[in-house]
């Protein structure tokens, strides 16, 4: 018996030395995750320039024009230099207001409403309602990848309050996140930035967030192509906004919390 208690005390040791093979790995360091975001975005300017450079030649006049839109009378500039050459570079000009679309997505960098207005001017208005819910959906759900790199660290820095309110929304409606999603793009309770960088934070999973931005964008989207159909009528972004459109986003609003209310009630019923 001693024999055998001295050989497995031996064995001990040699069990205790094995490394777990099931511990987590450690995500990219902040500064290793800085330079992988900076050579993305690097990577994206170069890839808008390129499509600069594919655009046909314009005229002297037209060139300071064709920039990002930052305000509405910039939108109304570059809608007539693009409307002049949409007709015979379709397929060019479409191409540009995705990409440029999904950049200003995917960094959170303001003007994708003036981009909306404007895609509303220049193309039919499914085209452009599709364009826009495809590009807002596609750049958020590329913004939600760079923020799980970075982002983290920088909204519970920065808006801690904000992202532990939301978590605590986010536990409460994990049956619903899709339509918890919709509720948000529809309503301005939340700005769409910080959406974007917050889900992966607190833990919103990919799917439901991407679907639920690409259906909830919709009819705040509606509005602003509906806008962009008079563009050179608009004096400021809140011309777009009417008594009817509000009351539109407010029906879909309420119609996305329909499901959630018909499954608390359900529940309840067999319970």
């Amino acid at each position: 018996m001693s024999t055998i208690n001295r050989r497995s005390e031996s064995r001990a040791p040699l069990v205790q030395d094995i490394p777990p093979t099931n511990v987590p790995k450690a995500g990219l360091s902040t500064s290793k995750a800085l330079i992988l975001v900076a050579i993305i975005f690097i990577s994206s300017l170069i890839a808008l320039g390129l499509l600069y450079k594919q655009f046909p030649k314009l005229e002297e006049h037209e060139e300071k024009h064709l920039k990002l839109p930052w305000d509405l009378e910039d939108a109304k500039q570059l809608g007539l230099v693009l409307d002049r050459y949409k007709d015979k570079y379709f397929y060019e000009v479409l191409l540009g207001v995705f990409l440029v679309y999904i950049f200003l997505q995917t960094f959170a960098i303001p003007g994708s409403i003036f981009l909306s207005i404007l895609s509303g001017f220049l193309f039919p208005f499914y085209l452009a309602l599709i364009l826009v819910c495809c590009c807002s959906a596609i750049g958020a759900s590329l913004c939600f990848f760079l923020s799980n790199l970075l982002g983290k660290k920088l909204v519970k820095r920065f808006f801690p309050e904000r992202a532990a309110q939301w978590s605590k929304a986010v536990t409460k409606h994990k049956n619903n996140l899709l339509n918890y999603i919709i509720f948000l793009r529809v309503t301005p309770f939340l700005p769409n930035w910080f959406i974007n960088m917050s889900a992966p934070v607190i833990g919103v999973p990919l799917t439901p967030f991407a679907l639920g931005t690409f259906i909830g964008v919709a009819p705040p989207s509606f509005v602003a192509i509906q806008a962009g159909q008079t563009l050179h009528q608009l004096t400021s972004t809140s011309d777009a906004w009417s008594w009817t459109s509000i009351t539109i986003l407010t029906i879909f609003a309420l119609i996305s919390l329909v499901p959630v209310l018909l499954k608390q009630r359900l529940r309840e019923k067999f319970e």
